[in-house]
Parts: structure tokens; sequence; C-alpha cells
């Protein structure tokens, strides 16, 4: 998927837990049980499903006949299920003989049903019969409706399904489990002209006396529930071939031309994984099906087979897309299509291990990208992803990137930062640390050894070991098992006979607990000496450590940036560091920007000491380079929240800084510029437009008056762009304009983008109207959520106060996998001590203990800022003050 947190208290308890304790606690053995809040004894291992939507009702009828065996004799058999009702459930002996009639009983709040027998199932394999009803919702869980405007203007209906991490019992009353895997039989009733797709291809159709169709698909391998998948409506399908594969792209009728860049990148990401993964594609065909509207969860699902894509992250419209579209779509098609190994071949056994599918997954997706399409190089956005991982895993809510699930609710805030971007950031270190032809080995052996089956982290370290023959399971225990940021301190740099010792130290980057005992890692450092092509190597163990370089200089530690570590140095080898910026390979100026940031907030460096990096970057350094600038000058532009004098000081000194970048890379794209100009372009005029600067801000809105006589006044890559400049600073009259452009909108995906843009309005009068429309049914059921936390990104207060003030209304427009972050993550940007109160309030009347880690993650967030905001802004004024801010 493409995006429980611990407590603080255990969270902090692993300072003091032995790390051989923690692998023991959080470890399983490869023959121990996976975890199951089932009853034991009885394992499904083929579902037959009939099932017969009414998508105008939002109902469904169906039934399941579900092959299984009994271990052990029962008089009862509990299964999960979810808003089901039950008509008929019999069960019968496999190979025939007298069937039993069950009583049933449901369990709403633990999502189970359980069947009770007057006479006890002895051991054996059963066929378990149940005719039963659900709901069709409206948000994306289990089966769920999506409505837009049709290519004839009238509204449509297609029907998905969503079952990651536990919805399929919304569908299906199943063992809805990952452990549990079996194979499918999927038969679906749809209405004349519908098409409808699954995991595997039809095997057969026909047409019923009403007009109906009723599809049949093939029985599918042996798989975990939440990756079935259903769809059906009006749609067209596009294929291609690819090494026996076939490759498909299903849209709505009218789209299927926005998705040939989607079809054609899956064709060499197919044969790059292939190749890869050493096991070929099983499955007979991979579609990517199209999804009108959004999420507040997910933006693409890895069903086997049949991978579910939010239209904005896979159609390409060169009307309106960007060259960041562009990479986005393929990135997210590369992160899914790695998933058909990696999460739906291999299955982690339980939610603990979330991180084998997406940690690997985002790792994957960044590596095929940049190998596919050098000319991005992508490469340098790993620095990003990273930052994004230490930013969460610096407080003291973090958790381990193997974490302990216990129940529904902690599965779905597993999905976070720490799982997909430090998971991906390790993967990197280890990589990098054994050798990407051992790494590989070591994954190839994985894959073959535990197709169709469940694992847990140690079976790959095995693998991954003994490819290397290096200690890998060591260090990956250190940066898995145990939550945080190491800290590596790098002493002063000794120069003899043409060769650099540098002496390291480790301790920890720990944001909010500045007095805390530092936790052990042992960490690999690849370090090298400015101008000096030679990198050196060592492994950080026991907290201390050193390195020889070839060469006399600045040092550069993490040169190439493949650690999982902030990096300090002392202030007079970070002045010369600065000293030497210009001439420093883009991706070490980019983690020299992103740790001295960090550590200057965290007040282990000067808090000006990421300024003095921007002020001795010349106007042509890589253009990722200055994307990152700009994302530090907008991060102190929020900081200094209401205090407009401060805050326009900063504002002018920024634009001046970004103004010459932005004339040299100008408004109008140039023949055969690098795609990272065109990024960047967006970016800035982004970035200036926030810092207020008159001339970009005159410029969207002279090109927004022009747009609808003149089309080149807005080419199709700069139209969202220049959109958002004009709706940030709208007026009530401009507001209205855009309000009419997206109720006029027939295009689902420019509607929904339209509707957002309402949102951002700096003016409050004008959020407010915002918000006051979502909660109605215009912008469209999916998009309510958003526009709420379009509006937070700006005034999160205000947003959080309109959300608890319509709880009941809110929740029904957010997934239900997503209720228990979405009010904290609405306040994670507020500065207000108030706001701790309310999300406090909020977590106690409506989440459960065990529910309450972004609530708790977003309290750390605000009072982090606060502190932060009073201690360092004064360093960021003086700075300015003296290099004339």
């Amino acid at each position: 998927m493409h995006r429980n947190l611990l407590s603080a208290a255990i969270a902090l308890a692993f300072a003091a837990f032995p790390l051989q304790q923690a692998a023991a606690a959080l470890t399983p053995a490869a023959n121990q049980e996976a975890t199951t809040q089932l009853p034991r004894g009885v394992i499904p291992s083929h579902y037959d499903i009939a099932l017969a939507p009414d998508a105008a009702r939002g109902r469904f009828d169906a039934k399941a006949v579900i092959t299984l065996s009994v271990a052990r004799a029962t008089s009862s058999i509990t299964l999960n299920a979810a808003d089901l009702g039950f008509k008929d459930v019999t069960i019968a002996p496999a190979a025939g003989g007298a069937a039993q009639t069950a009583r049933s009983s449901i369990d709403a709040d633990a999502q189970t049903a359980s069947f009770a027998f007057d006479k006890p199932l002895a051991p054996g394999l059963y066929k378990l019969t149940l005719d039963y009803s659900g709901v069709i919702g409206t948000q994306a869980v289990g089966l769920f409706s999506l409505d837009y405007p049709g290519s004839d203007g009238k509204q449509q209906r297609a029907l998905y399904t969503q079952f990651e991490n536990s919805d399929a019992r919304r569908m299906i009353p199943s063992w809805d489990e990952p452990a549990y895997k079996a194979s499918f039989t999927l038969e679906v009733t749809v209405p004349a002209g519908q098409m409808a797709v699954s995991n595997m291809p039809a095997a057969r159709t026909e047409t019923l006396a009403d007009g109906r169709r009723k599809v049949s698909f093939a029985k599918s391998p042996k798989m975990s529930t939440y990756l079935l998948f259903l769809a059906a409506g009006d749609f067209e399908r596009a294929t291609a071939k690819e090494q026996g594969t076939e490759l498909g792209v299903v849209t709505r009728r009218g789209a299927i031309d926005q998705a040939k860049f989607a079809l054609d990148s899956s064709k060499d990401i197919l044969r790059e994984y292939n190749d890869y993964f050493g096991v070929r594609y099983p499955l007979p065909k991979l579609d990517n099906i199209a999804g009108a509207g959004r999420s507040q969860f997910f933006g693409a699902m890895e069903n086997w087979g049949a991978i579910f894509t939010f239209e904005y992250a896979l159609l390409f419209d060169p009307a309106s897309s960007t060259q960041h579209d562009r990479q986005e779509i393929f990135a997210t098609a590369a992160h899914e299509m790695a998933h058909q190994w990696f999460g739906d071949l291999v299955t982690m056994r339980w939610w603990d291990d979330l991180w084998l599918n997406e940690g690997f997954a985002s790792w994957m997706e960044s590596r095929m990208t940049a190998r596919l399409h050098p000319e991005w190089n992508t490469r340098l956005g790993t620095v990003g992803s990273r930052d994004g991982a230490m930013q969460r895993d610096s407080v003291a809510t973090t958790h381990p990137v193997v974490q302990h699930i216990q129940t529904v609710e902690q599965a779905n805030q597993a999905f976070d930062e720490i799982t997909y971007q430090k998971g991906e950031a390790v993967i990197r270190m280890l990589e990098a640390y054994v050798g990407e032809n051992a790494w590989r080995s070591g994954v190839r052996s994985y894959m073959q050894a535990h197709a169709y089956g469940n694992t847990v982290s140690d079976d790959l370290w095995k693998q991954i070991e003994k490819a290397a023959r290096k200690p890998v399971t060591a260090i990956a225990h250190d940066f898995t098992l145990q939550p945080g940021v190491p800290l590596i301190r790098v002493g002063e740099p000794v120069c003899r006979n043409g060769s650099t010792t540098v002496a390291l130290a480790q301790g920890e980057f720990a944001r909010d607990l500045p007095g805390k005992k530092p936790l052990a890692w042992r960490v690999p450092v690849i370090a090298q000496v400015a101008g000096n092509a030679k990198q050196a190597s060592t492994l950080v163990a026991g907290g201390k450590g050193s390195i020889v370089l070839p060469g006399c200089g600045a040092v550069i530690v993490n040169a190439g940036q493949s650690g999982y570590y902030r990096t300090l140095y002392a202030p007079k080898e970070f002045a010369r560091l600065a000293q030497a910026f210009a001439t420093l390979a883009p991706i070490d100026q980019l983690g020299l920007l992103s740790d001295s940031s960090a550590l200057g907030l965290a007040g282990l460096q000067p808090a000006s000491s990421a300024l003095d990096l921007v002020k001795a970057t010349p106007v042509g350094a890589d253009p990722q380079v200055w994307s990152r600038i700009g994302h530090v000058f907008e991060g102190l532009h929020w900081r200094y929240g209401d205090d407009k004098a401060r805050r326009q000081r900063l504002d002018a000194f920024a634009i001046a800084r970004l103004a010459p970048v932005m004339a040299q890379t100008g408004w109008e794209a140039r023949n055969g510029e690098a795609p990272a100009i065109a990024n960047l372009r967006e970016q800035l005029i982004d970035t200036l437009s926030e810092l207020g600067d008159p001339t970009v801000i005159a410029e969207a809105r002279r090109r927004y008056a022009a747009m609808d006589k003149d089309a080149s006044a807005v080419p199709g890559p700069l139209r969202k762009t220049v959109l958002a400049v004009v709706a940030q600073h709208a007026d009530a009259a401009t507001w209205d304009g855009l309000h009419a452009r997206a109720s006029a909108e027939t295009n689902p995906l420019l509607r929904d983008r339209l509707y957002t843009l309402l949102a951002i309005a700096e003016d409050k009068a004008l959020a407010q109207r915002a918000l006051d429309m979502a909660l109605t049914d215009e912008p469209g059921l999916t998009n309510s959520a958003a526009m709420i936390s379009a509006v937070a990104q700006r005034y999160p207060d205000m947003a959080l106060d309109f959300a608890l003030a319509h709880v009941e209304k809110i929740n029904q427009r957010v997934d239900a996998s997503s209720r228990s972050r979405y009010f904290a993550r609405l306040a994670m940007g507020s500065s207000n001590p108030a706001t701790v109160a309310k999300l406090q309030g909020y977590g106690q009347a409506n989440l459960a203990p065990t529910s309450r880690g972004d609530v708790d993650a977003a309290i750390a967030a605000i009072q982090d800022r606060i502190k932060t905001n009073a201690a360092r802004l004064p360093e960021i004024d003086a700075w300015l003050q003296q290099n004339g801010g």
C-alpha cells in the first residue's frame, strides 16, 4: 500500500531493555505460532464466493462456501465478520454427508461471527456454507462505491474493494488475518454493459434472463484475505504483453488514454522485477484499476493481480499533469508491483512485521525509479524520505520498525513513517553495507524459500546473512527492534602522510528527551574527504569507532547518505564544510542541509547553521538542492506563525535568495530542459507564493486571468501550480469563480483538485466556507475529509475545532481505517498549548487506550514545536539581522 504506535512508556522502556531480550520479545521464532485474534484449530483452505451487489441500494447479497479443516473436536466455529447479516449457515463433511444447521451470533465489537452446532464436529475436512448480506460503503473500506460525473455528464457509480488491513470481513465471512492463506473462486453478478475485474482473469461469463451478467473468475493462488479484489463499473481496459504476463489498465470510460504512461511503465517494471527477484510473476495477468476520488488512508493497494490506484496517482493528462505527477505515477506503480512479490507472494505472518511489505516496496520503488529513469535523478530524494522518518523517530512517541500489534486499530496505525520511510532507509543502509550483489542474492533466496507462505523479519536476515557472510542480523536487530535515531559525533580530523583519521562516537538524536541515556547501535559508517572520490567504511560499535580516509581536507561523514543516523560536526569542522559546500556532491549537500536543520532546531548546533549553508549555495546548484532550500525557508516561515514582523524579515531574506533562481528557471519550459528543472519551477512558484512574493503572485494572477482566452497562458504542467497560487491568495470574488469552475468540471480528477484548492485560502473567512462546504454532498463524499485536511495545513486549530464540533459527520466522511488518526493529524501543525488538552479529551472520549498512538504523536509534535520555537527562533532572528535579513 502506497502509506500502532507504541506508547511513550513502551518506547522509553527500550532504553533499559537489553537488545537480546528485545529481539526475543519482538521477533518470533520460525516455528512459533502466528498471532491470531481467533480461536485456533480451524483452518480455511478455499473460499467459493458468489456476490450480487445492488449499487443503487448500497447493499449486497452473497453466498460463501468455505472449505476448512478442523484440527480438534469443537461445537462452534468463530470467524471474522463486520456489518454482515446471516440467513442460513450450514456445515457438512467435505466428502459428503448430512449437513448441520448452525445457530449464529455476532460480536460487533470483536468483528466476529460464531456458529454453534448441536453435534460436535470431529476432526476432519468440512464445507461451511453461509447465505448472508452486507453493506456497500461510501468510503474506501470493504466493498464500497465511488460516484463521479460520466463523460455524458450523468452521475456514474462504480464498485471497488479495499481489504487491507482487516476489512475483507466486511464482504466475506473469513479468517481475515494474513497467516490464514487460502485460495479463492469469486463469482459476481453485474448490470448489463458493466465490466467486472478481480485478481484472476474471467473464466466464464453468462447473460442472465434479466439481462445482468454473471462473471466467474479463475481460481486464485493461495493468498491472504486482504489481497482479494473486486471492481465493477462502466470501465475500459487496455492491455500489453510482457514475458508471458498480460498487463492491463482499467479506467472509467473515456479516460483510458490517460493510463498509457502507467501501462508502458508497468512493462519495464515487470521485466526488471522478474529478473531481480529470481522468481517470475506467477499470475496470468496483472491489472491496475483506477478509481475516482481519494482516501485518507492510502493512494494505491497491491491486491494480487489487480492493483487498485486512485486516479490522481495513475492517470497522466497532458492538459494538467506535471513532471512531478509523471514521477509519482511511476513510483506508485513500482511500489505496488514490488508488493506482488514482497507482500503477496511472500507475506508477513502478522502485522508486527508489516514493514516487510511496506519498507521493502518503498525501497524497491526508489531503486526501480532510479534504475529505469536515471534522467530524473530521484536518488537525491532518498534524503528527504529519510528525513521524514527521523522527524517521527526522534521523539518519545516513536516505535520500533518491528512492533507488536494487538488490535485492528493498532494495525491501521502501523502504516506510518516508521514502517515505510525508516524501513526503506534501513534497507538502503544494509544493502550498502553488504553490497548490492549479496543483497540481491539473499532476497532471491528468501523469495524461493518462502513463496506462498508467511514470514517474520528474521527469515529475511537469515538469507541475507548467508549470502553476504557478514553480521547483518545483529545490525538489523539494532535498527528494527528498538526505536530512535543514532547520532554520530565527528571528532577533529587528524591528517598525516596524506591520510585523515577521524574519531567517531555514537549517541542518540532524541529531540524531546535531552537527558535520555542513549541506546546502542552498531552503525555502518561511510565517509570521505571532500574532493576525494575514494570512500572508506567502518562499523561503529560499542559507542565508539574511528575511520581512516585517503586525502586531507574537510571530512564528509555519511558520504552518499546511505546511513540512517544524524551526523554532528564540531563547529570548526562544520565551518570547513560550509566553506566547501558548493563543491560537495548534491546528495551530500542535501544530507548536510537535512542534518544541520534538524540538529540546529534541537539545540545541538546553532539554529542558523542551515542558513549558513543556504548562503553558501550558488545559483547554479542542483535543482533538488534549491528545492530543499525552499522547504527550509517554508518550515521556518510556518514556525513564526502570526508574528508578522519577524516572519516578514525571514520572508524578505528568503525571497531575495530564491528570486535569482526563479529568474534563471523561468515560467516557461525550455526545449530539452532537465526534468528536475520542471519540478523546481513548480516548487519555487509554490514557495515564493507562500512567502508572499508579490512578483510571483502577480504573474500567476495575470496568467489565470488570461487562461480562458489564451490556452498558452497556463501550459498544462503549470495549471495546478498557477491555480494553487490564485486559490491561496483569493478574495471572495476569486474564490467564487474557482467554486464555479469546480462545480462545472466534469473530469473527476480535475474536479477533485479544484475542490481541494478551495480549502487552501489564506483568508480565514474563505477557509471557513471551505470547511462548511466539506460537510455537504457537493464536493463528493471522498473529498470532504481532504478539504478539511487542506484547511488544517494553514489553520490546524480551526480545522480541529470544526472537526470536533462535527465528529459524527466527519466520521461518515473518513475511512473507518483512518478514524483513529484523522483528528490527531489535523492538529499536527499546531503551536497552541490549548490544543494538547483538546486532543487528550478527544482521545479519552473516542479511542481505546491502545488506539491513541497518533494522538500521542500529535501532542508530542505540538509540544516540541512550542519548545523549539521559543528556544531557536531568536537565534534565527539574530542571524537574519547580521546577514541583511
